[in-house]
């Protein structure tokens, strides 16, 4: 099947088998690896990307369910996110394997409500699974998040 979609602001065009999932043809055919593979049942978070700014998990949408769209992965926020810089600043990795989901998951809230509270933050990632045992790190690291992002209009 072939399919035309924009990834991280690229418009790029697909051959892939049917049945082939988002998250497939991200990291096996255009080679981006911030999406992990964790589940492949949709509950653990880490394979989340944005949709047309929507947060979706990749192990399980279809690839041809993104034809005609724009689909954002970690490596598409540029490394230099405000969100990601949060993160960083709050040491909220261990592993690292939630990270791509945890990210992605806050940029989609904060471009939704930019100034969430405790209880909308914990309500907004919890299905996103750390098993390193990290939480009060990621849930400080969003709440950094917000004040970096304050008054930003991404």
């Amino acid at each position: 099947m072939s399919l035309r979609l924009t990834v991280n602001g690229k418009e790029v065009a697909l051959d892939l088998p049917p049945g082939t999932t988002l998250l497939e043809a991200l990291r096996s055919d255009l080679g981006l690896h911030g999406p992990k593979y964790g589940c492949g049942l949709a509950q653990c978070g880490a394979c989340s990307v944005l949709v047309d700014g929507q947060v979706a998990r990749a192990c399980v949408m279809q690839a041809s369910s993104a034809e005609g769209r724009k689909v954002t992965t970690l490596e598409g926020l540029g490394g230099d996110h405000p969100v990601q810089r949060a993160f960083i600043d709050c040491q909220a990795a261990q592993c690292g394997y939630c990270l791509n989901g945890m990210i992605m998951q806050t940029v989609a809230l904060l471009q939704a409500i930019p100034s969430p509270d405790e209880t909308t933050i914990r309500r907004a990632l919890r299905h996103n699974l750390c098993r390193c045992g990290t939480h009060l790190e990621i849930l400080a690291a969003v709440r950094r998040a917000v004040t970096l992002t304050a008054g930003d209009t991404q």
